[in-house]
């Protein structure tokens, strides 16, 4: 979490505290059927309010006008961090078309990824079980043969001329087990295919690379505009200078202890002998 975010979303509570007056936080909790800790963590930054809640606030405290500038002030929010929660009430395809959107805009990419293979370089079988998973932990919609299907025409863009794809990944995301041992068989055979790829550069950090920081959470950066950060409770969205520039280094520095071409191949094969050893 970016601290102007923090600072946003403290602003936000401050507001809501004006708007609350003279009643104290139990009187407003009674009023809207809430616990006095939920007002509390609205007030001081510790909880992001939903839009019914603000909506909800702005009545209950007898100022129903103020209710269409909470919400702006929301959404100028979430349009840094936009959570899981939100983004997955409708399931998983509407989230991945929206990403194309800012695929289809930019022309040089960059992806970092320690955890799995990178969404624009999946199978239809790996994804389904991507999707599968990550359904069960959101209880979100289980629209997966939808997100699939999006995010595989999504990857007809690494096929088009004017677009470059920089993707590093860590070796560990070339032996986790998502899907059964078949699956993960196929998905490394496409891997090492992409390799040859004139629009696509992957390297892969082995195990045992010697490295300048953690191989912590996933991003991808989109041009010189847009970084989009992967956590456990959401995406950051991020496009002020500083927070770009930190991206690119990050990436950059990881890239120094990546290995690509013939290398990247031969750790490709080491794990796709593990997986059929398994089968």
């Amino acid at each position: 979490m970016t601290t102007d975010f923090q600072q946003a979303r403290e602003a936000l509570g401050r507001r809501l505290r004006e708007l609350r007056g003279p009643a104290t936080q139990r009187q407003l909790a009674d009023a809207l059927g809430w616990p006095q800790a939920k007002v509390s963590k609205l007030e001081t930054g510790k909880q992001l309010a939903t839009p019914e809640d603000l909506t909800a606030w702005a009545q209950a405290t007898g100022h129903a006008q103020a209710a269409e500038e909470l919400l702006a002030r929301l959404q100028g929010l979430e349009t840094h961090t936009r959570s899981w929660r939100r983004q997955l009430r409708a399931g998983h395809r509407p989230v991945q078309d929206t990403l194309t959107v800012e695929y289809e805009q930019s022309s040089e990419l960059r992806a970092w990824q320690g955890a799995m293979v990178v969404g624009m370089l999946q199978t239809p079988d790996y994804a389904r079980a991507v999707f599968a998973h990550y359904a069960e932990l959101q209880n979100s919609p289980k629209d997966i043969e939808d997100a699939v299907r999006a995010r595989v025409r999504r990857q007809q863009l690494l096929f088009q001329p004017g677009r470059t794809f920089h993707i590093l990944i860590w070796e560990a995301a070339l032996h986790a087990r998502l899907a059964p041992p078949d699956v993960h068989a196929s998905q490394l055979d496409q891997l090492g295919m992409v390799i040859g790829l004139d629009t696509v550069h992957l390297g892969v950090v082995p195990f045992g690379a010697q490295l300048a920081i953690p191989p912590a959470n996933g991003f991808w950066l989109y041009d010189d505009r847009l970084a989009i950060v992967e956590e456990w409770h959401a995406e950051m969205w991020l496009n002020d200078t500083d927070s770009l520039a930190l991206y690119r280094r990050v990436w950059d520095t990881l890239d120094k202890s990546a290995v690509y071409g013939t290398q990247a191949r031969r750790l490709i094969a080491r794990a796709r002998a593990h997986f059929t050893d398994l089968a």
